[in-house]
């Protein structure tokens, strides 16, 4: 699953690194959660890519009430073709999240050792996504966005059963391209070879905690630590859809 990731790349490696015209107005955070607003890349309009703010947590356009999202972070990429919650969305409106890198917890003991994990050359990287808008009866729009995610592979599985989908750079004008319905070959386990973790403090348990001293490697000795706040609790939504 994804329930927490981070972005801190300078604006403008973000604006080459994805295709944009100019470098967005962008600051770096450390701690992102669902149901904040999170920079996605998609096609505009235009034809062009641009990078805009949507809600996490996907809110599709028939709900009858916005809070929906809160269990629509993230959406199984084995079924989204077929999930009347996804499939629109995955048919006319996928997108791209810049990360530098996203967070797991894993079991040690009664504990749970948090891990910040990305790429083993430290690059800024894409999660594949999906958005939507929603009108309220009032005429109120809300743009929102979900992470897809896949089955673990060898190096997290150990960790948890699932992870974020991640898009090579050579396939972003693939799955971001709506007319293109040829991209189910890419909802699949990123290379294993190709990434790296290490734990990290307790503290991004909180999410009033966002500065780069969450990135620091600890040595996890979580035995020893004083008490934190539980690890946040990814709503299982696919159960409900």
């Amino acid at each position: 699953m994804c329930g927490r990731y981070e972005l801190h790349t300078n604006p403008a490696a973000i604006a080459l690194a994805f295709g944009l015209a100019r470098a967005p107005d962008l600051h770096a955070r450390y701690n992102i959660a669902p149901m904040t607003d999170v920079p996605i890349v998609r096609v505009g309009a235009d034809g062009e890519r641009e990078l805009v703010h949507v809600r996490w947590g996907l809110v599709p356009r028939w709900a009858r009430d916005p809070s929906i999202g809160n269990k629509m972070i993230n959406a199984r990429g084995e079924t989204i073709a077929d999930k009347v919650s996804f499939r629109i969305a995955y048919r006319k409106h996928r997108c791209l999240l810049p990360a530098d890198g996203f967070y797991e917890w894993q079991a040690r003991g009664e504990r749970k050792q948090p891990l910040h994990i990305g790429m083993r050359n430290g690059s800024l990287f894409a999660l594949g996504g999906l958005f939507e808008r929603w009108l309220s009866p009032e005429g109120e729009v809300l743009d929102s966005c979900t992470i897809v995610t896949t089955p673990a592979n060898d190096l997290l599985r150990p960790i948890h059963d699932r992870m974020p989908m991640l898009v090579a750079p050579r396939d972003y004008a693939r799955w971001l391209d709506p007319a293109n319905t040829e991209i189910g070959d890419l909802i699949k386990p990123y290379p294993s070879s190709e990434m790296a973790f290490y734990p990290v403090s307790a503290r991004v348990n909180t999410v009033k905690n966002d500065d780069a001293k969450l990135l620091e490697r600890i040595q996890a000795t979580v035995e020893d630590a004083e008490p934190e706040p539980p690890p946040p609790r990814v709503p299982e939504q696919e159960e409900l859809f």
